[in-house]
């Protein structure tokens, strides 16, 4: 058998038999990608696929077990590349990070900065998508690792810890009826129309939970799924906007709207952080993860990472730090 079999036998399994997806996705041919399939086959003594005519149809139950097998060699191939480039390369490489728009665009810069300023040899690939995204990318070996506030605790591949709270807040025209009160309240909320993120993104899921549990239905007039558009759409008049605290630092100079903590009205959020389970990490991959959260330290991630790989809990809270509900 060779590395060729056991890429294309688990790619053919994540793209969900689907020969001709697979081929595109490793830039071969379809036939080329049955053929070194049957290969693997026949040099086990078992089918891998349940086959109807030229087409698979499932997995078998021996299947199963040699896709999992597959699975952590190639994760360990990938490993040993990294290892190689972590001796080669000790203060210089790519850190890849996939992560949300928000994250990038408010959370992310200061970290980065210092990382440049550390590790003037490493350069960074930010990587942009979904909370669904950002776990797919870490998964397929894209990024390094992901940021995110839904989604990637739901991923048995990864491993997670917490990396801030943070708060929503509500945006709105400095004249505004609701930026004359400190204190709004769900109700006061409610009646006016709403631009809010995309039910994936930002804590969304907190929102609707907290005017569902009061038995309020709101007009939601815009979806987007980050901050600065929804602050556009506030100035132009279309209604009150929910975006996540930090994206409201430049309004406190009076850059026409007005904002107020809604942290009291739908709870605290946590971003985490997710690492593929099992993966090998360089030296700035933990330098960075510090700098991104002081409760996270070296011994802590590496140890969750590892325990993933093995079996154990995927998702970890720091040691000594209660773990917050993230309400997901």
């Amino acid at each position: 058998m060779n590395l060729h079999q056991l890429r294309f036998v688990l790619e053919a399994a994540r793209r969900n038999l689907n020969l001709t997806e697979t081929a595109k996705a490793l830039y071969t041919s379809q036939p080329g990608i049955s053929k070194a399939i049957l290969e693997l086959e026949d040099e086990l003594g078992i089918d891998v696929f349940v086959r109807h005519g030229k087409r698979l149809r499932s997995i078998t139950e021996p299947g199963k077990q040699v896709l999992a097998s597959v699975e952590v060699i190639m994760r360990e191939i990938h490993n040993l590349k990294r290892i190689g480039d972590e001796f080669s390369k000790q203060d210089a490489g790519t850190l890849s990070i996939a992560t949300t728009h928000s994250q990038a665009r408010y959370f992310l810069p200061g970290p980065i900065a210092r990382l440049r300023e550390q590790f003037p040899k490493v350069t960074i690939s930010l990587h942009q998508g979904s909370p669904s995204q950002v776990a797919r990318m870490v998964l397929d070996d894209v990024a390094d690792m992901g940021l995110a506030t839904e989604a990637l605790s739901d991923f048995s591949g990864l491993a997670t810890l917490p990396c801030y709270e943070w708060q929503h807040a509500l945006v709105m025209p400095a004249d505004h009826p609701l930026a004359r009160l400190e204190r709004p309240t769900l109700q006061d909320v409610a009646a006016h129309p709403l631009v809010l993120y995309h039910a994936s993104f930002s804590g969304r899921t907190r929102i609707d939970q907290a005017f569902a549990a009061q038995g309020l239905r709101p007009q939601v007039v815009l979806e987007a799924i980050d901050a600065d558009v929804i602050k556009t759409y506030v100035r132009l008049g279309l209604g009150v906007g929910i975006v996540a605290e930090q994206a409201t630092a430049d309004e406190q100079g009076g850059a026409g709207l007005a904002s107020r903590p809604a942290g009291h009205l739908f709870g605290r959020n946590v971003t985490r952080m997710a690492f593929k389970r099992g993966a090998y990490l360089r030296s700035f991959v933990f330098d960075f993860a510090q700098m991104l959260s002081d409760r996270l330290d070296r011994e802590l991630i590496a140890r969750t990472v590892a325990a993933a790989a093995q079996g154990g809990s995927p998702e970890a809270g720091p040691v000594g730090h209660p773990e917050p509900d993230p309400g997901l």
